[in-house]
């Protein structure tokens, strides 16, 4: 007879309430409230956007490597017409050696940033005619190989370096179905489009299996075409239908994104394709027409990108220089829990150490306190208050038996440290402010911004005293921080005079460089992590936000918000492994615990 642990190979457990030790989809018996239950990891149902790194150059109508890897893309030309190429690692943009031609309205194919082939377009300057012209990539420049058999502009690409595929367009006079295969050495004429037409997007890894999307003639744009590597056949129909969009994918799992409807406004709808049909998911973060794109798939299951959108106009009608990456469904992601209670509730106050060793100072109820709670992972104990009350103070502390506590409510240059047991003065700060932020630990922390007006300064600590270092791009109190050390930290949000902001910068030990901001401005908001991989939630708007963001080190991605919206909360871990505790909401006693990925709990009904 099939039992339980016969099948799965070991017992049903049982424990007290939710079981911290199951695995995914591990059943046990929950003997506090007689239920049987099982977990599973927490994922997507629905794929989303995320900003990358920023083109050097903004432009549109480029050519770009449609079926490599996000982490290794190219794109060239484009713009007014332009010549100039950069190459994407997957966090940056960095330009190399231009197009011989230089062009727009090209089409590009390539299987990395280190082999791609650019052909067709308009250009070059001045006459900028229909071009037929192919180039080749190989890593360090581009070298002229065979043309076109037509020169054409606007049309669909798909494929590789040496395995392309180019159909659509039109020349000067007429749109045309053309479509032309690449050898890696020359193009063949082969069956035409069933519609003749330009403004088409286009994805595949070969040039024997492609789909062709969209057109400039409505209704035609949502006209869907599948090549099999000898001729099209017309499918399913794309919802919105649009003309020069981008897209991504392969044969059987691709993306459409972006593009223009018929009243010429850009648009960010994204539809997935899955070998029959469409479906629309989740829209850009910025509407965008004429864009490049790369991509090897619509969905991954992983939290990796695997698809990009480049460049292009945006909404507001400019050549934009932003990047988006696509991360499929199926990935894992976080979430926020309930954890244990605050014994005061407070906000305003600073916090520093991990998930399951974190302490918790000062603040507000009203009025200021001095109040010290430490966290053990499941409860708060109250231990020695600071020497001095105070709000709207900064912290830094690799756990709950280190930590160093500074500036604050008067304003304040008042810093302690405190040593698992008790605080002791040390030496203060150089100037006296509150709503600053902290980042480091007991004996290498970072103090930058505050008030009593929007402060730039940025002070270092040794372990015995603070040295005034390079001021903030721009001063603001109400930011947060994080950090390891007094060389690596991350200073995001905060109020400049007014309004709120959601600048970000990037300290590296002897300067700060502004990086991409938050996409919700805020001050007092909660914070975890280090300078590569941090969080950002709650924080004030107004009104008190929940929102979360995730920074990945080249951009912040919006993520699952705070169960409870409130300002003025500190946080400490990880991105792994968070906390978000008090807070005004008004002033509140919950904690809450993030943790990524996040699993979910499922009671067995009847």
């Amino acid at each position: 007879m099939s039992t339980y642990k016969k099948e799965v190979g070991t017992a049903v457990q049982n424990f007290a309430g939710n079981y911290p030790g199951a695995v995914d989809g591990q059943l046990w018996y929950d003997s506090t409230n007689k239920d049987f239950k099982y977990q599973y990891l927490n994922v997507t149902t629905a794929g989303s956007w995320a900003t990358g790194g920023t083109l050097n150059t903004g432009r549109s109508d480029l050519a770009s490597t449609v079926a490599a890897s996000p982490t290794s893309a190219l794109i060239a030309g484009g713009g007014t017409p332009g010549a100039q190429t950069e190459s994407y690692n997957g966090a940056s943009w960095t330009e190399v050696n231009d197009l011989n031609t230089g062009r727009f309205s090209l089409r590009g194919a390539g299987d990395s940033n280190t082999a791609a082939i650019a052909f067709g377009g308009y250009g070059p300057p001045p006459l900028n005619l229909v071009n037929a012209e192919t180039e080749s990539w190989n890593g360090t420049s581009w070298t002229e190989v065979n043309d076109l058999n037509t020169a054409r502009q606007a049309g669909g690409p798909a494929g590789t370096s040496t395995s392309g595929l180019f159909f659509g367009g039109s020349t000067d006079t007429v749109t045309v179905g053309n479509t032309e295969s690449w050898n890696g050495t020359s193009w063949t004429e082969e069956n035409d489009l069933n519609t003749a037409r330009a403004g088409v997007t286009g994805f595949g890894l070969v040039n024997t299996a492609a789909i062709a999307q969209g057109s400039n003639a409505i209704p035609t744009g949502s006209l869907t075409e599948q090549w099999n590597g000898t001729s099209w056949t017309n499918v399913a129909d794309i919802s919105t239908p649009r003309r020069t969009q981008s897209g991504g994918g392969v044969y059987t799992s691709g993306l459409v994104f972006g593009g223009e409807t018929p009243g010429a406004a850009s648009v960010g709808n994204t539809e997935i394709w899955n070998g029959s049909a469409w479906t629309e998911t989740t829209d850009l973060s910025t509407a965008v027409r004429s864009a490049g794109s790369s991509g090897t798939t619509a969905s991954t299951g992983t939290s990796s990108p695997s698809a990009l959108c480049i460049g292009g106009i945006d909404s507001p009608g400019s050549q934009s220089p932003a990047t988006e990456e696509w991360t499929g469904a199926g990935a894992p992601i976080g979430a926020w829990s309930t954890g244990g209670s605050l014994n005061t509730a407070r906000g305003y106050s600073a916090g520093a150490g991990t998930q399951t060793s974190a302490l918790h100072f000062g603040g507000s109820i009203p009025p200021s306190t001095a109040v010290t709670e430490s966290y053990d992972g499941t409860s708060w104990t109250e231990v020695n208050d600071l020497n001095t009350a105070r709000n709207s103070l900064a912290g830094a502390g690799a756990d709950n038996t280190s930590a160093l506590a500074f500036g604050g409510s008067g304003p304040t240059a008042i810093t302690e440290s405190w040593n698992g047991t008790s605080w002791t003065e040390v030496n203060d700060l150089n100037t006296a402010r509150s709503g600053l932020g902290g980042a480091g630990i007991n004996t290498s922390a970072l103090a930058f911004g505050g008030t009593v007006s929007p402060n730039a300064q940025t002070e270092s600590w040794n372990g015995t005293s603070w040295t005034n270092v390079a001021d903030l791009n721009l001063g603001r109190f109400g930011i947060s921080g994080v950090g390891a050390s007094n060389t690596s930290a991350l200073a995001f949000a905060g109020e400049a005079t007014p309004p709120n902001t959601g600048n970000t910068e990037l300290w590296n030990g002897s300067s700060w460089t502004e990086v991409n901001n938050l996409n919700t401005v805020r001050q007092y908001s909660g914070a975890a992590g280090i300078q590569t991989s941090a969080l950002a939630f709650g924080g004030e708007g107004p009104p008190s936000l929940a929102n979360t963001e995730d920074w990945n080190g080249v951009s912040w991605v919006e993520v699952a918000d705070l169960s409870t919206a409130r300002y003025a909360l500190p946080g400490a871990g990880d991105t792994s492994a968070a906390l978000a505790f008090g807070g005004f909401t008004p002033a509140s006693t919950a904690t809450e615990e993030w943790n990524n990925p996040s699993n979910i709990v499922k009671t067995l009904t009847d």
